[in-house]
């Protein structure tokens, strides 16, 4: 008997119905000499601390570093989980042989060989590998089962990176909890969360700290074009005043023109990243929703495998790239062209050295019309049809044209565009694409009349008063290009492709990780900008090991993670080099002497039981005395010092700033201790203004 492992119950159903296996049992279906069972993702994770030793069920800092000599795993603790593991080990412990059907992934891998490791499985165990739900996908890979070894390198990396963050997330977390945390707040601090975190507070910080500027533009009208002084920017008025003044008198002369032609190719097929960044571009969805809505779409059959990092499809893809385009009958228009003649096969789309476990993601040989999608899920989708047919489209051909002209002792330029063929842009119907670069200036892409050197005549000079603008806050789609570039923002494909070996996270992981820090009021969602919290910049800055918020030492462990999938680096060694790491940082900040205390919002479940008492580390039987109880109400901004935030404390309201100085002090038998927080801010600004 063949025992067929898959990771969600829809997939278990399709499988079985290729495979004959018709006859449905509790928790898995039968026939045909199979059986075929599933997980709910995860079954199993790694031992949380008190499941190894007594000594780390409290939280102590001389219990640091917790490191135990070797991880074990567990089931969930859920009786759903248990009831479908006990399923899953009775089939294996009959079987004769394993299959491998969970997702063709690093987490996938884990999430299964974590079960058979659980289960005692001592059979073969065979890997389904594939790139589509479809049913043609399905018996290909059935027709080509791979051995499971061939995959350890995955399982490693996957187990080096769970066992790492358990490392670094467990004893930072706990560390800076005991050390510097008000009350029963957790501090939760993580190998990926905390770089992104730091990212986001940067970026708040310089827009705190920036300074506006006025500067000045000269430009002058001719023939209703709009020419640009090559001066570039004044810093005074004045200056630029009287180069206005002095060229009213001199008519406006063409020196050069000169026209080239270009061209623009397609845009890049999508990678999970580039999706995420398009859906919250276009249709304002989170990564994580779209992360959802492309699974969804994956489970439905009609696109393929989503957790992707490459834009560049397989060779063996281009024979079915026919059957695609011929499948998806609402695109039958926009296909039409491609199917008419031969259809191309270039480098920029079709690069074996660009894929390793998986390409692109593209649609199916499934019509979508046949497939019940929601609004939602037809957006994305057409998302990815319309940027994999436009794939396939000629370039887009177009003229640009530089005009030099002269005025009085000073020069002047003008820039037009003219498309001279939409190519793959008719795709789009002239809609705007992240393929498109946004335009400096509204006149430097218009279509100008023809210009002949030497020609002149009167012009309008004008001065435009400007002011310098704050970097914009980070965006998920601005975010998710700063984790896939280590915190660098790059437009350029080619060296995005270079940076990616060095990002933040994995595309599969980087929603999660903008949620989690959502989750811990830490960073806050306001419109389409992610915004840092007062928690989050207390906890930014209460960390002065800058390993643990360096994106860039985030970015070459994630390096080493990938080296470890390919074999070309020690699992043993990356998780020496943490545990290292880990024992410095427990060194480093226990040697701190300072009086910092941070209070931090976070909805993190409190340690378990007596573990949760952070004013006492365990080592010493004297009492220490207990810090008040604290209660943060962010959105109350300090009437004193305009700095903080209201806090609430065991007798009054106060101010979060009280460490640095901040006085500000609202008695509970004034401004009652039940006060919603509306009810108190509304008390407070009639105190202070009546003052």
């Amino acid at each position: 008997m063949k025992v067929c492992v898959t990771e969600k119950p829809s997939v278990a159903r399709d499988i079985a119905r290729l495979l004959g296996a018709n006859d449905r049992h509790d928790g898995y279906y039968e026939g045909n000499g199979y059986q075929v069972t599933w997980t709910f993702g995860h079954l199993c994770c790694l031992k949380e601390p008190n499941d190894y030793t007594d000594r780390w069920k409290r939280w102590s800092l001389g219990a640091l570093p917790m490191i135990p000599q070797r991880f074990g795993i567990k089931l969930i603790e859920d009786e759903g989980i248990k009831k479908q593991f006990k399923v899953i080990e009775t089939l294996i412990a009959g079987a004769d042989e394993v299959i491998n059907c969970g997702d063709a992934g690093q987490e996938g891998e884990l999430i299964q060989r974590w079960v058979y490791q659980k289960a005692r499985c001592d059979k073969p165990v065979k890997r389904l590998w594939i790139s589509s739900l479809t049913d043609e996908s399905i018996r290909e890979g059935f027709g080509k089962l791979q051995d499971a070894s061939s995959f350890d390198n995955l399982y490693y990396a996957g187990l080096s990176r769970a066992i790492g963050d358990w490392i670094l997330g467990m004893n930072a977390t706990r560390l800076y909890t005991l050390k510097y945390a008000q009350s029963r707040n957790v501090l939760s601090i993580g190998r990926v969360q905390t770089p992104t975190l730091a990212l986001i507070v940067a970026r708040e910080r310089e827009i705190e700290n920036f300074v506006p500027e006025d500067y000045w533009e000269i430009k002058t009208k001719y023939r209703d074009t709009i020419f640009n002084s090559t001066k570039g920017k004044f810093k005074t008025a004045d200056a630029a005043s009287e180069i206005v003044e002095s060229i009213k008198e001199f008519p406006l002369t063409i020196t050069s023109v000169a026209k080239k032609k270009g061209k623009e190719a397609p845009p890049r097929l999508f990678d999970l990243t580039s999706l995420q960044v398009e859906c919250n571009k276009k249709h304002g969805y989170s990564a994580d929703e779209t992360l959802r809505l492309i699974q969804s779409l994956y489970e439905k059959k009609v696109t393929t495998y989503p957790r992707v990092d490459t834009t560049f499809l397989s060779d063996d893809i281009y024979p079915k790239i026919q059957g695609i385009m011929e499948a998806m009958k609402p695109y039958a228009p926009l296909t039409q062209p491609v199917l008419a003649s031969k259809i191309p096969k270039s480098k920029k789309v079709f690069d074996n050295s660009k894929v390793t476990d998986h390409h692109a993601i593209i649609p199916t040989n499934v019509d979508p019309s046949t497939t019940l999608l929601s609004r939602e899920e037809k957006l994305v989708y057409d998302l990815v049809a319309k940027r994999f047919i436009a794939a396939f489209y000629p370039d887009c051909e177009f003229s640009t044209t530089t005009v030099m002209a002269r005025a009085g002792d000073y020069d002047f330029k003008a820039t037009g565009k003219e498309i001279l063929s939409d190519g793959w842009r008719v795709i789009y119907n002239k809609e705007k694409t992240t393929a498109e670069k946004d335009d400096k200036e509204d006149d430097e892409n218009a279509v100008m009349p023809t210009f002949v050197e030497g020609e002149s005549g009167p012009h309008e000079p004008s001065l435009l008063k400007k002011t310098t603008q704050p970097p914009k806050h980070y965006t998920e789609g601005t975010l998710l290009r700063a984790m896939e570039t280590a915190g660098k923002l790059v437009d350029d494909d080619e060296l995005r492709d270079a940076m990616k070996e060095n990002g933040i996270g994995r595309p599969s992981t980087r929603a999660a990780i903008i949620e989690t820090l959502h989750k811990r009021h830490y960073i806050a969602k306001e419109r389409k900008s992610l915004r840092a919290t007062p928690a989050g910049k207390q906890l930014i800055d209460t960390i002065k090991e800058e390993l643990l918020k360096s994106a860039k030492l985030t970015g070459l462990w994630e390096n080493k993670l990938r080296k470890i999938e390919r074999g070309e680096f020690s699992a043993q060694q990356f998780i020496q080099e943490l545990k290292t790491l880990v024992n410095e940082i427990v060194i480093n900040v226990l040697s701190d002497n300072s009086s910092t205390t941070i209070i931090v919002a976070s909805d993190e479940k409190k340690a378990k039981g007596k573990s949760a008492n952070r004013a006492d580390s365990g080592e010493s039987k004297e009492k220490k005395p207990r810090k008040p109880r604290l209660k943060s109400i962010e959105e109350i901004v300090c009437p004193e010092c305009g700095k903080g935030h209201i806090i609430k404390g065991r007798t009054a309201y106060g101010c979060s700033q009280w460490a640095t100085g901040c006085t500000m002090r609202l008695p509970f038998d004034t401004y009652p201790a039940d006060l919603t927080a509306a009810r108190l801010n509304t008390m407070i600004k009639k105190a202070y203004k009546n003052q």
